[in-house]
């Protein structure tokens, strides 16, 4: 009987550490605001910032960096 609970336990870890997301999201939270659409945002801190309630956990993916356009002077 101790063997298949610990049989059962080893199985459960590994189901609970084997998720099938990806390995480059950051986990963030899905905040939902009144009148607005539920956003994904990094933490907890920017929802409270933003006057919404993370209700659940979501894969939060940062934006790509904006190009740099170099600014060309005029010659002389």
């Amino acid at each position: 009987m101790r063997k298949l609970v610990i049989l059962a336990g080893l199985l459960a870890g590994a189901a609970l550490t084997t998720t099938g997301t990806p390995a480059k999201a950051w986990v963030g939270c899905e905040c939902v605001k009144l009148g607005a659409p539920a956003v994904c945002v990094p933490g907890v801190l920017e929802c409270a910032g933003m006057g919404g309630v993370c209700l659940a956990p979501c894969d939060y993916v940062a934006p790509a960096p904006k190009k740099v356009h170099k600014h060309h002077k005029k010659k002389k």
